[in-house]
Parts: C-alpha cells; structure tokens; sequence
C-alpha cells in the first residue's frame, strides 16, 4: 500500500510539475455562433497531446493551456481546421507621441465588436420589415388578396437568402467539417420550409389565384401541395435574428464594467524632467519617475507621494465618496483623482502591474473561466444538436407512415428543429456570469474565478480576522480620564501640542484626538524625546510631560488612586494608557486603541443572517479579543494565535464538517486564506493576502464580505434559473413540436424568446444593491480594542 502510496504521489508530482512547464495563452475565438461551437472547438483543442482548453462562448476566449512541445499557431490552425477563426489578442498599441493625442485609435477589439452588432442589427431590421407582412398574410385570411402567395415568396425569398446567410454560411461550414451546431438546425428548417413552398407554388396547387391558406396550429392529414410555408421561413429567421442581436447587445453591455474599469486611467501625464514638466503618454511612464497631479487630475499610477498634500477622491476604486487625506508619504493608486493640493508622485507600479491592471485581470480571469454548472450545460448542447437532427428525421418518418400526409410531417419534422436550438442552454451560465462579475467589480467585489460561487453556496462558518479587518488597523484616541479638580480638554489640548512633535503612531492619535476637539495646538519649546518612555517640553510655560506612568513617577509625578484605577480598567478592556502631568502633578490619562470600524457589528449581523457563524480570530491578547468580539457580536473567539496556528484553527474547524470562509487582509492571513473553503482578502491588505484569496474586497470594508457573499449566491441563483429555463423549455417543447402541435414560425419565435428571456433574467444582476453602511454617527464611541503592542 505504501508503495502504491508513494507512486501515486510521485504522479501527482510529476503532474505539477508539468503545469508548472506548461504556457498558457488566451485566443480570441471568431465564427462561434451558439454554446454548440464552443463546445466543438474545446473538444478539439483538447485532444492535442497535453493541451487544456476552455472556451466561452459569452467572452468569445479560449484560455488554454498548453506543453513547451506546441506553439501558439499550432492551436490556431486547430481552431481554424475546426471551421473557425482565432487570434492571439494584438499587443497594446505603441505609445503615439505626446504632441498627437488625437492620434490614439480606440481599441480594435471593440471597433469590431460594435461594426458587427451594427451589421447584425441592419440584418435584422431589414428582415423584419420583410417578414412583417408575410407573417400578417398567412395569419389573417381576410387579408388574402388574388396573388398574396406570390407577393408573400417576393418578400420572403430574400429574408431567407440574405437574412439568414450567416446561419447558411456557418451550417456550410460545419457539414465540411461533418459536425452540427444550432446554426444547422436554424438553416435546415428554414430552407425546408422555403423550398416546400416553391415546390407548392410552382408544381403544386398553392400558386392558383384567389387560394386561400388558413392559419393553424395543429397537423392537418393533407397531400401538402396547396399548402405553403413562407411566414416560417421568413418568421424564424426574423425571431432568430432579434434574438441574437438581442444576445449581442447584451454581451456588450454585461462587458461594460470591464472596459469602464480600464478606461478609469489617466490617458497622459507630467514628468519632471530636469526639473521642468514634460507631458507624455501614461504608457511610457517608467517605475522611479516623478510626475506631476493637480487638482482634479487623474493619478497616472500606483506611486508613492514625494512632494505636497491632498484629498484623493477614491470613488473609482472602491465606491467611497469621501475623499481621503494623504501626505507625503503615503501610497496612492492610479486612476483616483486628486481632489486638492499639487502633489509630485514616484512612480512605484506601472502597467500591467498596477492595481487597475490586476482588477482588471481578476475581473477577466472570472468571466473568461467556466463553473461545473457550465460544463454541464456545455455537455448537453454538444450532444444535443445531433440528437435533435435524428429526431427531426424520425418525427418525418413517423407521420409519413401514419398517414398524416407529407405536409403535416413536414411541418412538425420543421418544429422539431427550430424549438430544439440549445441557445438559451449555452447563455444560461456565462452571461450571468459576465453581468455578475461585472456588477462585482464596480461595487469593489472582485471574483477570481467562477468556480468560486459553488463555494458561497456551501460556506457555513467564517473566520474573521480582527486586526484590519474588523478594527481600522491605526490607533485612535478613545478616552481621556482626567485627575480630580482637572478638566478633561484642558489635559488632552496640552498633551495633544506636545505630542504633535513626536512621530510615533500614539502620538499621532493624541494628536488627532486634540484636534478634534480644538482647531488650533499651543506652541511647544525645548521638546524632548524620552527613549521608550514617552516625550517632556514646555507648553504655554508649563513643563509638561506625557507618557508611561513610570516616566511621570520618575519626575516625581505619582498617579493618583483614581486614576490607578482607570488605568487598571482600561488595561482590562486591552487599552493602551498615557499619563499626562506637569508642574509636579500628574493631571490625566489618555487611553488609546485600535477602533472598530464602524461598519463591523452591522457586517457581523449580515454574516448572521446569510446563515453563517462567526468566529473572530486574533493574534491578540484575550481581552482586547473578547471586548471586540462583544462589541461586534461574535461569541467564538480564538486569540493568542500565531500566524502558523491560524491554519490550524481553520483545519480544525473542517474536520468538524464546516465549510469555511476566511477574512483577512495582512501577510500573516495568507495561509489561511488559502487553506480556507473561500478566501476573502481585504483590498486595503498586502498582495500576499489578495494574491492568496478567492474573493478580493477593494474597499477593505467587513460589509463588502458580506456583499460579495450575497452577490455571488444571487449570481449562482440566476444562473440555475436560466439553466431550469433552458431545460424546461427544451423539455416541455420537443414532445410538442414532435407531436405536430406546434407550428413551426410559433416554435421560432418561442426559441428566439427562450435566449432573450436568459440573457435578460442575467441583466437583473446589473440591479443588485450593496447593504446600507452605517454612517459615521451610527457608530458607539468608546468601544475598543487592542494596545499596540497586542495588535496581530
């Protein structure tokens, strides 16, 4: 066993191995008409030695896969042997020169896309003012005038021959390739129907003057020599043709988040270049560069300020309206825009590697892969074409021997064939997926792959990390406790102007704290910095002191008993605590924490009634773990824990049957994320813990994981709707359509119906709403968390 063991891990190895050597490339798939090709150029594609192919009819790509053994022409002229066409994506455009901004082309995928929904849509108009009278002449018997048969195959000839040319061209293409796709059975019935018609008219009875053809539903035992069919000729290819550009319009706009989010950047911007400013295309801006923002300016890229003071509006990134203040310093993303100050930038990320780019990556990677419910359904249509063409020939053969005569066989063989087109089948999963990833992205939700959503469905329990994720990260000041006979502002305006000369991060929120309450700090004389003890100098001719206790104590400046106590209860509660004093007394104390974000509890409650429990996980001690924890709402807690220990905790709990979701945003959660059922990153974390993850929150908001959860079950939802759709719809009609019941123009217009009704149920995630965020003034002041030297 052991043996068997080890040789099945050396397999596995070998495997990894492999994929590791393996290239991948993504190609742009043109020709594919309905789930059926995509279907059709996978298997081809797959069958190449070592080669791993998914192809998506929505985003019309192929990501595949592939051994150092082939080359990229090698799967190109596969796909092309399979009747198709394909292309590696085009490179991104030189950069033009900074004197001719108008000389940048937009992008020619897109100029292809829209001239072909152009076309699409001339095509479709067209038919249908031919096909409208057609259709009301053979429904309405009393508007059947002498020769409206001969007028009806005038107008209804060309709808067949020019407007269902594509259908005709791609059914040409896969008979020489000996395979069939929906297009097939489209062409089929349509020239069938044509043909019987032309038959009836010129050999048959159907050209006398004065006929008249009433319009039914149901087989009728007849020769068919007087009876034609020209309104489903005509009819089908119309209904067709709305569905499909109805289906095209609807891919273009489910894309619309996606190439918003790329046309967020900056299209030019200013470098320094021996000091003078020089503008040139955002393309040719290199890693170390300084540029240049002024107010209302777009930031180019990822850099870090070097020069001046701001607000930057993030609105783009992560749906946050108010502006963010930021110095020198300070990180700031390409494509937010400066809302103040002039701002001189390094240049630390650009290109592909920017945060837009990678966004842009995840949201692509998501729409571009499939789901297992989309192999499924992928699965069926490829076997289901050829299906329907066997049953469409023994419906024919059916009627002909019971007696139905050749025209009620014919007409319900004809049904057969257009209720069957499996297009609503191979829509039901992408474009709810193109539309739900969209939808994602501009609320900040970042979905790596679709595969994810089978995993909200089953999560149970999420571990949540607390510090950066439910609580801000940065310390703030909670609480200022002042001595007998002292008032509480006058204490923390004193401390405050002395500790606006320190850097440290608790001084920085005394600071904050003092400003908040005054506009303006006293000056400060002969400042001094105590080495692990806190800061001394003069403020408004007081020597003052602020700091440990010990360094009052030091200074002859004893804490009074009640301040002992305060001091004893706020370490209870995970606080870190200041002492102020001057003139020889000690005055007040300061207690500083890490907050909670305001949005935490509400988050929790949210987890809570998407059914799942949460359990808050720290590296902190226990009683800054429990008192956030209380504050939030969560009952299980584990604290102490070492960033190695938080994969066992996670492990653990899937051993006793829960499927896990974990939330984190430093590098310690990395592992955890990865080890979790679904990973959910906080944007405002480090790469490691996005790189890591499933779910990337941009925001870093503990709401958005609720939002994300909720998002990619209704995305799941959507998508077993129009599967159940599909497959009623299929189910219910065949037997139908077989029996004679259904005519053939009704059939068409049913299944033209069928693809508009799935692509449109997937357009309602476009409305998907995110939770109320409690505003600033929901918040509870004075409940905390931990001292800095606990924060993990």
């Amino acid at each position: 066993m052991a043996a068997v063991a080890h040789g099945e891990q050396q397999a596995t190895d070998v495997e990894d191995a492999r994929r590791e050597r393996d290239a991948q490339v993504e190609l742009i798939i043109g020709g594919m008409t309905c789930a059926s090709c995509a279907s059709r150029i996978e298997r081809r594609l797959n069958k190449l030695t070592g080669v791993q192919a998914s192809v998506n009819y929505a985003t019309e790509k192929a990501r595949v896969r592939f051994p150092d053994t082939l080359s990229p022409d090698e799967l190109i002229a596969t796909v092309e042997q399979a009747g198709y066409t394909a292309a590696v994506p085009p490179p991104p455009a030189p950069p033009q020169a900074a004197d001719d901004p108008d000389s940048r082309e937009p992008a020619s995928e897109d100029v292809r896309a829209d001239a072909a929904l152009a076309v699409l849509r001339q095509r479709m108009l067209v038919s249908a003012t031919l096909s409208l009278p057609v259709i009301v002449l053979a429904m309405v018997p009393a508007l059947q005038f002498t020769y409206w048969q001969w007028a009806s195959l005038t107008l209804a000839a060309p709808v067949v021959a020019w407007g269902a040319l594509p259908f005709h061209r791609a059914a040409w293409t896969n008979l020489r390739h000996g395979t069939a796709t929906m297009d097939t059975l489209v062409s089929m019935g349509t020239i069938a129907a044509l043909a019987w018609s032309v038959y009836a008219l010129f050999l048959g009875t159907a050209g006398v003057p004065g006929m008249i053809h009433p319009f039914e539903l149901t087989i009728e035992r007849t020769s068919g020599a007087g009876d034609i069919y020209l309104e489903v000729a005509a009819g089908v290819t119309t209904f067709i043709l709305m569905g499909r550009y109805f289906e095209a319009r609807a891919k273009r706009r489910s894309g619309a988040a996606l190439r918003a989010l790329l046309a967020l950047g900056a299209k030019d911007v200013a470098v320094l270049r021996d000091g003078a400013e020089v503008r040139i295309p955002v393309e040719r801006l290199a890693v170390g560069d300084h540029f240049v923002v002024r107010p209302g300016e777009k930031i180019a890229t990822d850099g870090v300020i070097v020069e001046g003071s701001s607000a930057v509006d993030l609105s783009m990134i992560t749906g946050e309206s108010v502006p963010v203040e930021v110095v020198a310093g300070d990180a700031v993303t390409g494509a937010t825009v400066n809302a103040a100050g002039r701002l001189v930038i390094r240049a630390t990320r650009v290109g592909a590697d920017t945060k837009l780019a990678q966004m842009a990556r995840l949201v692509e990677d998501a729409q571009t892969g499939k789901a297992e419910v989309q192999r499924l359904a992928d699965r069926i249509s490829a076997v289901f074409v050829p299906i329907v063409i066997v049953l469409a020939a023994a419906t024919l053969g059916f009627w002909l021997g019971a007696g139905a005569g050749a025209a009620g066989a014919f007409t319900a063989a004809v049904a057969v064939l257009i209720i069957a087109c499996p297009c609503a089948l191979g829509l039901a999963t992408p474009t709810a997926l193109l539309v739900g990833t969209g939808r994602g992205a501009q609320l900040g939700i970042l979905i790596k792959g679709p595969q994810i959503l089978e995993s909200t469905r089953r999560v149970d329990t999420v571990v949540i990390d607390k510090t950066g994720t439910v609580t801000t990260g940065r310390m703030a000041l909670v609480d200022v406790v002042a001595a007998p006979g002292m008032d509480a502002d006058e204490v923390l305006r004193v401390a405050g102007a002395l500790e606006d000369a320190s850097e440290h991060p608790i001084a920085s929120a005394v600071t904050s704290g003092a400003r908040e309450k005054t506009a303006t700090l006293p000056p400060v004389t002969g400042f001094a910095n105590v080495a692990g003890l806190g800061v001394a100098g003069r403020v408004e001719g007081r020597s003052v002191v602020v700091g440990r206790p010990v360094l009052l104590a030091e200074r002859s400046m004893p804490l009074p008993a009640e301040l002992v106590a305060a001091r004893e209860s706020a370490q209870r509660q995970g606080r870190t605590t200041v002492a102020v004093g001057w003139d020889g007394e000690a005055r007040g104390l300061l207690m500083v924490a890490d907050t909670v974000k305001p949005t935490s509890a509400a988050a929790v409650r949210e987890l809570r009634g998407l059914g799942l429990t949460p359990v808050l996980l720290t590296g902190d001690n226990e009683a800054s773990a429990r008192a956030v924890a209380d504050e939030v709402g969560v009952e299980q807690v584990h604290a102490e824990v070492l960033p190695a220990e938080k994969v066992d905790v996670i492990a653990r709990l899937q051993d006793q049957g829960h499927v896990v979701a974990m939330v984190g945003d430093g590098v310690n959660d990395a592992a955890a994320l990865a080890k979790a059922d679904l990973g959910l990153a906080m944007g405002t974390g480090t790469d490691v813990a996005i790189e890591a993850s499933d779910l990337t929150l941009v925001g870093g908001d503990l709401m958005s994981a609720a939002d994300a959860i909720r998002l990619a079950r209704r995305t799941l939802t959507i998508i077993k709707g129009n599967l159940f759709w599909a497959f009623a719809y299929n189910t219910a009609a065949l037997p139908l359509a077989a029996a004679g019941l259904l005519n053939p123009m009704i059939a068409g217009a049913a299944m033209a119906v069928s693809s508009v009704f799935v692509v449109s149920n997937s357009l309602r995630l476009r409305g998907f709403t995110p939770l109320r965020r409690p505003a600033a003034g929901d918040a509870v002041p004075g409940r905390f968390q931990a001292a800095p030297a606990d924060v993990g």
